[in-house]
């Protein structure tokens, strides 16, 4: 599989539909789309969900899209920090929805999304309000909760480079979920910072395999 190598930002996030569940990559800000995030604020999707490691960091990328009104809910690791004060406004005042995923849970929730996995139990959050509600089983004298897949309609993955083909490497701590968002989403967008030909890449350093990665642009 061959991913398409689009000229611009907007062609990337073209078709993105109101109402997607998009992935959106990054820690903090090492690792964040932000060129795609601001390309979907352009193109218009609205009543989004969006699964990320944190809720916007100060007036750029998420914060940005949160503060357009475009997303419905948040599901994420992080909510609060110094500078999340978008997210925190919209939460205080009703207009955005949370639900709350430790940071393992989310990754692996997202892995298992990508490896076909229906669901699986976790000991995390056991005895916390984040597990009320929740099937529990006790399995070899431990108490695990169940946790379902997530699933994206996109995913926006910002990563180091790919080749022609869409296989993409990431640089250091920027990969963080990248990989696993990459294998959870139908479409899957990356952006990079260049892109070379095939065979430009070591195969040994490929993380995120083109099988997997549907538009690449570079920025």
């Amino acid at each position: 599989m061959t991913a398409r190598i689009c000229d611009t930002v907007a062609e990337a996030v073209d078709g993105i539909a109101d109402g997607s569940t998009v992935l959106v990559g990054g820690f903090g800000l090492a690792g964040m789309p932000v060129e795609l995030i601001d390309g979907l604020i352009e193109q218009g999707a609205t009543d989004l969900t969006v699964v990320s490691n944190n809720a916007g960091n100060g007036d750029t990328g998420l914060a940005a899209l949160l503060a357009k009104g475009r997303v419905r809910k948040v599901i994420c690791s992080f909510p609060r920090q110094s500078d999340s004060y978008v997210f925190d406004g919209l939460y205080r005042e009703g207009k955005v929805e949370l639900e709350l995923v430790p940071q393992g849970n989310l990754a692996e929730r997202m892995r298992a999304a990508g490896a076909g996995i229906g669901a699986f139990f976790c000991p995390t959050g056991v005895g916390t309000p984040l597990a009320e509600g929740k099937e529990t089983r006790e399995i070899d004298g431990r108490t695990y909760v169940l946790e379902y897949p997530i699933r994206g309609d996109v995913a926006l993955v910002g990563a180091h480079a790919s080749d022609r083909m869409g296989n993409v490497v990431y640089r250091k701590t920027a990969r963080n979920f990248g990989p696993v968002m990459a294998t959870a989403a139908a479409t899957t967008i990356v952006q990079v910072r260049q892109v070379v030909e095939v065979g430009g890449l070591d195969p040994e350093k490929v993380v995120t395999p083109s099988i997997y990665v549907d538009r690449v642009v570079a920025v």
